[in-house]
């Protein structure tokens, strides 16, 4: 593992996308929450907004007043490449991510900085595996997807299950999400874009399938469940072709814990039968 200089860096995390509104809430929480000592900057393609969301985040700290800016494009190669080399950590919330993700990826991958995002887009998530998984296994950059409520609950969840359950045993796991959430202008940008990719996401998945190990002498599979009434939750059950379901897989493949065979279905959780065929 080559960490590409990490010693001399000047930060710590650095946050892209920080004056979009999912960037911004993020960037609030930092400034109220990261540990003291943590070296951290705000990153985005337009200084005004950046200087005008680190004068509101001053008003929570006075110590922000002295937040490093980082003005870079999600398409500009050359400022990605010198933004991932001046941190350990890239966190980014410019979506939709098969538009503008794959870039910063790259960059990361190739200076062995750690990079986290939100993305829910299978696509993107298969294809940023095949085209930058050996460069940053080579460089020791961790490229982690699915960083927010895709898929942290859900994939924290199965995995605190299955620790309650006897080891060396096929499992059997059901997830069950009921929300009331309000989506942002990016996420749902991002679910419209991922919606209209179903060639593109199959052909993704296809091809990683292809590259990817698969854990030897143990099985894991995420079947696409039926509609069905849960005597569980006491709900109707309705199969959710989200990645939530690959993340936990990949996941299982990753532990041993999982056990010898391991199965997970993802389901939304809802109280009325016709909500549930409409969905269908």
């Amino acid at each position: 593992m080559n960490r590409q200089n990490g010693a001399a860096r000047p930060y710590d995390v650095v946050l892209f996308g920080a004056t979009g509104f999912v960037g911004a809430l993020t960037a609030e929480y930092l400034a109220r929450h990261a540990p003291e000592g943590c070296r951290w900057a705000l990153a985005g393609r337009d200084r005004a907004k950046l200087e005008k969301l680190r004068t509101r985040l001053t008003a929570l700290d006075p110590r922000c007043a002295d937040l490093p800016l980082i003005q870079a494009d999600a398409s500009d190669k050359g400022a990605l490449r010198e933004l991932a080399e001046s941190t350990h950590v890239v966190a980014t919330t410019v979506g939709p991510y098969v538009w503008y993700g794959e870039e910063l990826v790259a960059a990361c991958a190739e200076a062995g900085t750690d990079y986290t995002d939100l993305t829910g887009e299978p696509e993107f998530v298969d294809r940023m595996y095949v085209a930058h998984d050996t460069r940053a296994r080579e460089t020791g950059a961790r490229i982690v997807h699915a960083c927010g409520f895709d898929s942290v609950p859900h994939d924290l969840g199965a995995y605190f299950t299955v620790r309650q359950l006897p080891e060396d045993v096929p499992l059997r796991v059901d997830g069950f999400v009921r929300s009331n959430a309000v989506f942002s202008g990016g996420t749902f940008a991002s679910a419209l874009t991922a919606m209209g990719r179903g060639a593109q996401t199959a052909r993704a998945a296809r091809e990683r399938r292809l590259y990817e190990p698969r854990p030897a002498g143990r099985r894991v599979h995420a079947p696409l469940g039926r509609p069905r009434f849960s005597p569980e939750t006491g709900t109707w059950a309705l199969p959710l072709p989200t990645l939530d379901a690959r993340i936990i897989a990949r996941s299982a493949k990753a532990l041993p814990r999982y056990g010898p065979d391991f199965r997970y279905r993802h389901y939304a959780s809802v109280k009325r039968l016709p909500v549930a065929l409409g969905g269908t």
